[in-house]
């Protein structure tokens, strides 16, 4: 077994972070209603890797601590909220920050909500989010999914991006 390597888990407050890991981690649906107060923290076994998943809530009070973990980690995922055109504008402003002194951490954007009514596609989530700005140093992923309905298996964008991520983990060890 390889190190356990951390990936961060960032985006604004009801993107569906704890969701996402929810379904990354048991295969299976759990829609979180209520929001992550501070961290949440979750392993994931593969075959290869143990990968150790660190959340920190998106409310405008837990962001501060955002920038203090980046350093530590392989990878960041940041999950927007497709659906929630009106907040796009600071989830591109946050992770721009983010990212504005570190140009070699590798970036999966989870659009997620992908089945909601309204929501943008992944080329209106890429140009509302600037990625081309961000710069060509960088490994980066824009994928689209959606976390269905509870109890059921997760849809295949987002075992996509399960194997993207494993596989990002072994590159990066």
């Amino acid at each position: 077994k390889g190190h356990s390597k951390q990936i961060l888990v960032l985006g604004l407050d009801g993107a569906g972070k704890t969701s996402v890991l929810h379904s990354l981690a048991t295969n299976h649906v759990k829609r979180s209603v209520a929001p992550t107060e501070g961290f949440n923290a979750i392993c994931i076994n593969t075959e290869e890797s143990q990968m150790e998943f660190l959340e920190i809530g998106g409310s405008e009070s837990l962001r501060s601590y955002w920038k203090m973990y980046l350093p530590k980690v392989l990878l960041l995922i940041y999950v927007v909220d497709s659906a929630d055109h009106a907040r796009l504008p600071v989830a591109k402003q946050l992770l721009h920050q983010l990212l504005q002194n570190n140009s070699t951490l590798p970036v999966v954007v989870l659009a997620n909500k992908q089945d909601l009514e309204g929501a943008y596609c992944i080329t209106d989530i890429h140009d509302a989010l600037a990625l081309s700005d961000i710069g060509d140093e960088r490994k980066m992923f824009l994928i689209g999914t959606h976390v269905a309905e509870d109890g059921s298996e997760i849809s295949s964008s987002m075992n996509d991006a399960k194997e993207l991520i494993a596989q990002l983990v072994l590159d990066a060890q």
